[in-house]
């Protein structure tokens, strides 16, 4: 019989579970009655908190019992009743495991026969041995199909290392489908043809094609029924076998990331044998696609506008102008080649100075915002591009381009481009923000001016406020709402003005006899001093003593209480010797949203006499982030009115229905909440503040 000491003791308790570090805790417990945690590591010569987890170890493991008093002791479990738990722990398992052994193997068994769901791997593979080895394999796995983008050369190396061969011998090869795409060119013709000539004998459901944009601008790649795909990651012009390297992957995202990439480019390709008439014949077949990958679309775009020698022709939005900043350089370099450039887009103040620029390169025109952006290059390449957002301002996706060399199609669409050219208007550095700006002067009486000044508005003076910043959206529709501004209020007496304001600036056409125009139209609230009114003060570009400046050459109203006060605080300038009142049907203003309408059926006439506004319509379409300011107004009569709105910059079209003209105004604004407090000269300020 073995004798046990305390080597075989701790050997046992090591094939019980226990670390050496708690099998000597025990043993030293097991020497003594009770000890505490203090007590044990001392004798142990250990860190007591280390011994204390130990100790807090054992007894959840049930081989040591502690005592409640505090500090409190341990005790070690006998170590015959440890040792026959241990063994009756062993039995009851070895028991379980016969138990459920024929469950268990046969569950084994199951999950061996079972296709568990394959991990997703990525395999690098160098030199054309072993890559056109795996291609040969990856052929004869195929179930349904193959697709491939590839060189002749990859093609003829397929060949050469039969791949072809492999793909004739396959069992199901009737029901594979195998596309190529391929970059046919004259060099290479030849060498495609005899490829061509093989096929029939292997009798492989083969299809190639030719893509528009060709296999340089992608990966070369093959894909086998869109489960697995073959990258080449080395340039398609490799001559040497080691720097041949693929990239084999089941990886399920980038397999559906290159398939979608093969689909887009199927579909806009040209069958092969179409291909290999065009260039046997030498005529060329008009290529119409559209581009749904928009890296592929930004690339050919790109491309062919460098290649440009004559013309580009170029329609896009608000946004899309700003964006055109970036390429400034190009523009140069037409301008040097002698490539004519022409570009269209809505000129807002946002993107005025971009147009400034390109001015000084190229022709630059102002347009509606209604046109979806087009290019031209050449008179032979058409782009058209969907926007990314209804919003027209917003500059377009080149996901989903429309592509085309139709010579008729191209024609048709560069004498729309050029009609829309002959109705755009040129850039203008007038704006209603630099009228606010230019039209503020110090001064002591409404009339004086600095000599050096240069007045945008003649008679009337702007000024910004100082506390502008300190006006919020809130301050004035609060001002609104707590309107105490008496109705019927005096002419001598301070005045108030409730709603909507919308100005914008017009070029009309040639045929009208009507210089540059600036537009304010207003919707008037009841509340207002003098009632609800519709109304519209119109200034033209004209002559003065101080230069060319927007003069107030009538105000049309179709409040009669409102007449006699428009007239005093018009005087001094032509508008006041215009007041002119029409019905209510006669001139409408309509707000919707940020959007405000407004028309008039009867002809206008202006000062001077030899002008009149023909009956039209305007159309002013806010956008972007909300601006909240306020600016003081004088007038030669002494009026000081001031003026807080909450708005928006804004698109503005002007319509002309009996002569069918529709065009855009260079700047305009839209003030959704506008407050317009008058004063009279009795009442006003020294001017000078």
């Amino acid at each position: 019989m073995k004798v046990l000491n305390e080597e075989n003791i701790k050997t046992v308790l090591s094939k019980s579970g226990l670390t050496e570090k708690e099998a000597e805790v025990y043993i030293l417990l097991a020497k003594h009655k009770a000890l505490k945690a203090t007590e044990t590591a001392k004798l142990l010569n250990k860190d007591k908190a280390q011994v204390f987890r130990i100790l807090k170890s054992l007894q959840n493991k049930g081989f040591v019992e502690s005592t409640f008093e505090f500090p409190a002791r341990f005790t070690a479990m006998p170590f015959e009743k440890v040792i026959d738990s241990i063994v009756k722990a062993k039995r009851e398992e070895v028991t379980y495991i016969e138990q459920t052994k024929t469950d268990f193997l046969n569950y084994l068994n199951r999950r061996r026969r079972e296709e568990l769901p394959s991990l997703e791997k990525f395999v690098v593979i160098k030199g054309k041995k072993k890559i056109y080895s795996k291609i040969t394999q990856l052929v004869l796995n195929t179930k349904n199909q193959l697709s491939v983008i590839a060189t002749i050369t990859d093609l003829m190396l397929a060949n050469h290392f039969g791949v072809f061969d492999a793909a004739s011998s396959h069992p199901f090869r009737a029901e594979i489908q195998y596309r190529f795409l391929t970059d046919l060119s004259e060099q290479n013709l030849k060498v495609m043809k005899k490829l061509l000539q093989k096929i029939p004998e292997i009798r492989l459901d083969f299809k190639a094609r030719n893509p528009e944009l060709g296999v340089n601008m992608f990966p070369r790649m093959l894909s086998v029924d869109n489960k697995e795909i073959l990258l080449f990651t080395t340039p398609k012009n490799s001559r040497i076998e080691r720097d041949d390297i693929c990239l084999w992957t089941n990886c399920r995202a980038l397999v559906e990331t290159f398939t979608a990439v093969f689909e887009d480019l199927w579909q806009n390709s040209t069958d092969i044998t179409e291909k290999i008439k065009e260039i046997e014949t030498g005529k060329q077949k008009p290529k119409t696609c559209i581009l749904n990958d928009k890296e592929v679309a930004k690339r050919k775009y790109d491309q062919t506008l460098q290649s440009a020698k004559r013309e580009v022709i170029i329609l896009t939005s608000s946004n899309g102008l700003k964006k055109y900043s970036e390429s400034i350089p190009n523009f140069k370099k037409w301008a040097e080649k002698g490539v004519s450039v022409r570009v269209m887009a809505p000129i807002i103040g946002e993107n005025l100075k971009v147009a400034e620029k390109l001015s000084k390169i190229c022709e630059v025109k102002h347009v509606p915002t209604k046109y979806i952006e087009s290019t031209i290059i050449d008179e032979k390449h058409f782009f058209q591009f969907k926007p990314a957002s209804p919003n027209p301002g917003i500059s377009p996706q080149f996901k989903n381009t429309f592509y085309t060399d139709d010579a008729d199609y191209v024609e048709k669409m560069r004498n729309m481009l050029n009609d829309i050219w002959r109705n755009a208007q040129h850039v203008s550095a007038v704006t209603l923000d630099e009228i606010l700006k230019k039209s503020r002067a110090p001064f002591t009486q409404p009339s004086e001016l600095r000599p050096s000044y240069f007045d945008k508005v003649s008679g009337l003076r702007f000024e910004k406020r100082k506390q502008l910043s300190t006006v919020t959206e809130r301050d004035i529709l609060n001002k609104i709402i707590d309107n105490k501004f008496r109705k019927e209020t005096p002419p001598e007496n301070p005045m108030r003005l409730h709603g909507t304001l919308g100005s914008a600036i017009i070029h009309s056409p040639t045929n009208f006899n009507l210089p540059e125009m600036m537009f304010g139209i207003f919707h008037i609230e009841k509340h207002s001093t003098f009632g609800e009114e519709d109304a519209m003060l119109v200034y033209l570009w004209l002559d003065t003593p101080k230069g060319q400046a927007y003069v107030p050459v009538v105000f049309v109203g179709d409040n009669p209480k409102a007449q006699s006060i428009w007239k005093i605080m018009m005087a001094g300038t032509p508008a006041g010797q215009n007041i002119q009142l029409v019905k209510k049907d006669e001139i409408q203003v309509r707000i919707h949203g940020n959007t405000l309408f407004a028309g008039w059926t009867k002809q206008i006439p202006l000062l001077p006499p030899k002008y009149s506004l023909p009956p039209a319509c305007l159309l002013i379409e806010g956008y972007g982030n909300l601006k909240t300011d306020s600016y003081t107004m004088f007038f030669p009569s002494g009026h000081r009115a001031e003026t807080e709105r909450n708005g928006f910059d804004a698109f503005v079209t002007f319509f002309h229905p009996s002569s069918k003209y529709s065009g855009p105004g260079t700047d305009g604004f839209f003030a959704r909440d506008y407050i317009a407090t008058t004063y009279p000269p009795s009442t006003s300020k020294n001017n000078s503040n």
